[in-house]
């Protein structure tokens, strides 16, 4: 910090005073206060910003906005879990210092004079909608694949049985099967994703994406619930299984 504060010597910068005492005959500022005064009126959540990345953290990284005027006057952080649709062991395998990047606003806590940014979503989830992305289509190859049927048998993902189970006894819903699965190339997360397709129904049927690991597993819902009342069954599920 000493070095920083040498450097800006004789330099003309803007500052906020945070605190004053005639008695002490005292002066405290914050240029960080002043730059966020001035310029977090500009953003927006859902803003992309080209920018660098500053310092890097076994929480994440520390990156500074690139603003119209050629220069970085507000730093947000991106955590480790918007660094990447891969599960990062180390943040520092992805990110260096000094590095130019693009990030995405995501949040702004301006009471806290915070920013939160997330590099990971400037691109689509790799699984997106259905199992179409990791199931290859005829003549395609990179992944494995089965499909259920009366000679394959797919071993649920750890906790899912006793969800489908649990999803019969809701109203609405007659019918919980899994139809297939695959093996993503990369680890997403270690843990039990679940989230329903926004593809539409077909005969009242409605898909039910589960991910843990590498392995993805297609469950097809028959039921005369729309999307929303899937939802609220899948909610009071998971709150009665521990």
């Amino acid at each position: 910090m000493q070095e920083i504060a040498k450097d800006l010597v004789g330099s003309l910068i803007s500052v906020k005073v945070t605190q004053a005492s005639e008695e002490d005959r005292k002066l405290i500022f914050s240029e960080k206060e002043a730059m966020w005064s001035k310029y977090s009126g500009k953003i927006k959540v859902g803003q992309i910003f080209d920018a660098r990345v500053g310092s890097v953290e076994d929480y994440g990284a520390f990156v500074h906005l690139l603003f119209p005027d050629g220069y970085h006057h507000i730093t947000g952080l991106v955590h480790v879990s918007e660094v990447s649709w891969d599960l990062v062991q180390d943040v520092r395998d992805i990110l260096n210092e000094g590095e130019k990047i693009r990030a995405k606003v995501i949040q702004i806590d301006r009471e806290r004079l915070r920013v939160t940014l997330s590099i990971k979503q400037l691109e689509d989830d790799p699984l997106l909608e259905t199992l179409d992305k990791v199931i290859p289509q005829e003549g395609q190859s990179g992944f494995d694949s089965s499909t259920a049927s009366d000679d394959v048998n797919i071993e649920p993902l750890p906790g899912l049985a006793s969800i489908c189970e649990e999803l019969l006894k809701e109203d609405g819903i007659t019918d919980v099967k899994i139809s297939r699965q695959g093996f993503e190339k990369r680890v997403v997360s270690p843990d039990l994703q679940l989230w329903l397709s926004n593809a539409p129904a077909v005969d009242n049927q409605f898909t039910l994406l589960a991910r843990a690991g590498r392995q993805v597993q297609e469950v097809h819902l028959e039921t005369t619930l729309d999307q929303e009342g899937i939802k609220k069954a899948l909610q009071r599920v998971l709150e009665r299984l521990p």
